[in-house]
């Protein structure tokens, strides 16, 4: 007999508050409860959703941190390969054993590279005095006496300075005159002479050299004084000196000023330095005749609109930093594009194996090949190996191989940045050396020209006052200019502290006009 589908119509279950199938579970509440299941589930799924996104946004985002991690990671480990250089494995070869260069493949012959021209020390112009050696009596080597005189001769001409180690005091007798207008008796300064000042120009100008020039410490400067030349004096003197020195040179060291914004070309860098503990900056702008230096509490591009003037027309030659990117033309330095690529080089090396991609070090090495090529065209272009009217063509011809190196974006973030660097709007500035004679492709100048404040940095660890901020920005300043105009710094020092600022101006450069 079929079994019915639906129960008649006035059927009622006895079991509906306690069924016994259901472990007498409510017929009812377990309809309810099936009812609801539906949306439960729903939300269930829901929930589900939102976890596994907020999943995979983390495993993103762990990713790119283990990304960022392994850049960093090898970044700190080329600059502590860079700093800390390892240590050489000891070899099993003994100590007074020959290299052997078909062996080794390692060893530097000693001395100059084949073909460089060796130093000799020039013969003087002038003999000042002469003297005659008679023949020995006694051999020199081995104390034999009976010796054979010879009618030959031999010669020897020997360099040495003379030291006249003692002050020299001069009293100046001054005659006196009366001024109606000043109503007071007046005198004037005799040609080697510092009114009221105990210690003269002479004096002055080698402290001046001595710490400036080649970076001795005030103290050392005292002993030197006093050891070699007998002048008594105490540091607080010396820095008295500067102080003089640098009242006179202001109005210089601005004119160097005026100067250096209406140059053709001017090299510009900046380096850290320290003020009584907090960090300031040393700012350079110059060129091949010309030094000027500044320090300042700031590294913005306030201060380089302060240096070079609201209206610079000629070329700057300077690295990537933002600060000069308003100041007219300029040419980035293709030596730090070179050195950078050849840190990314580095970096990407020590990234673990499933960090690395394929196409950066190929895209690094062919950069640093054209940036190379480049500088030798701009130096034999300057040498005039290379005419100037082939200048475009090799700019057209470089344009074009970076286009294709820089094609292919990368996935390695620092050497991306290059890319989009050398692809975006500052490209033209890449080759203007190709466009404006007399422009190096490279900063080189302006590193070289810091170093000395570098060192001079090391060994003072700074200022401890505006005016010795002031100090440490004139002085090296003339003394630099002075040397690029060919004329020695203590002669110019001694001529600003005792003549009027027409002379000393007139003095400091070659061509006064």
């Amino acid at each position: 007999m079929p079994r019915p589908t639906y129960p008649p119509y006035d059927f009622s279950c006895p079991y509906t508050h306690a069924c016994p199938h259901m472990h007498g579970l409510s017929t009812t509440w377990v309809m309810e409860i099936y009812h609801r299941s539906h949306d439960v589930y729903q939300e269930q799924l829901r929930i589900i959703d939102s976890f596994d996104g907020a999943l995979k946004t983390r495993d993103a985002k762990i990713r790119a941190l283990e990304k960022l991690l392994a850049e960093l990671h090898g970044r700190y480990l080329a600059l502590h390969q860079k700093q800390f250089k390892p240590n050489r494995k000891k070899s099993n070869t003994p100590p007074d054993a020959k290299p052997n260069p078909d062996t080794d493949k390692t060893v530097k012959k000693r001395g100059a590279p084949i073909g460089h021209p060796g130093w000799y020390r020039p013969t003087p112009d002038k003999i000042d005095r002469t003297f005659t050696v008679p023949p020995p009596l006694a051999c020199p080597h081995c104390r034999a006496e009976n010796l054979l005189p010879l009618t030959e001769t031999t010669e020897h001409i020997q360099e040495d300075i003379v030291l006249e180690c003692r002050p020299r005091a001069t009293q100046y007798r001054h005659g006196l005159a009366y001024c109606p207008r000043c109503r007071r008796a007046v005198m004037q300064a005799a040609p080697d002479e510092i009114p009221h000042a105990p210690i003269g120009p002479v004096a002055k100008s080698v402290a001046l050299f001595l710490r400036y020039r080649i970076g001795v410490p005030y103290r050392k400067v005292q002993t030197i004084l006093h050891d070699l030349f007998g002048l008594a004096c105490v540091p607080a003197s010396l820095v008295g000196f500067d102080r003089t020195v640098v009242h006179k040179a202001s109005a210089i060291y601005d004119d160097l000023r005026e100067k250096i914004r209406s140059s053709a070309v001017v090299h510009a860098d900046e380096t850290s330095w320290r003020n009584d503990g907090l960090g300031h900056y040393v700012w350079y702008a110059g060129n091949d005749d010309l030094a000027f230096f500044h320090i300042d509490r700031h590294r913005s591009a306030d201060v380089a609109k302060a240096i070079f003037g609201p209206n610079f027309s000629g070329i700057l030659v300077r690295d990537r930093y933002a600060a000069y990117n308003d100041i007219g033309i300029y040419q980035s330095c293709l030596a730090h594009i070179i050195t950078r690529a050849r840190e990314l080089i580095r970096e990407h090396a020590l990234l673990p194996d499933q960090e690395k991609h394929s196409a950066v070090e190929p895209f690094l090495t062919r950069l640093i090949d054209l940036c190379s090529r480049a500088c030798g065209v701009g130096q034999k272009l300057k040498a005039g190996d290379i005419l100037w009217e082939q200048s475009s063509l090799w700019e057209k011809r470089f344009v074009r191989e970076l286009r294709k190196i820089c094609s292919r974006r990368l996935a390695f973030k620092p050497a991306e940045t290059l890319r989009s660097y050398l692809i975006g709007p500052e490209q033209p500035y890449l080759f203007t050396f190709l466009r404006h004679p007399g422009v190096s492709p490279t900063n080189n100048q302006a590193e070289q020209s810091l170093r000395h404040m570098v060192i001079f940095r090391k060994l003072s660890f700074g200022t401890r006052s505006t005016l010795g901020l002031k100090t440490h920005s004139i002085i090296p300043s003339l003394i630099k200019t002075a040397r690029r105009q060919g004329v020695h710094p203590r002669g110019f020092l001694q001529i600003l502290l005792t003549a009027d600022h027409t002379t000393a101006q007139a003095a400091l450069y070659h061509n006064s006009s």
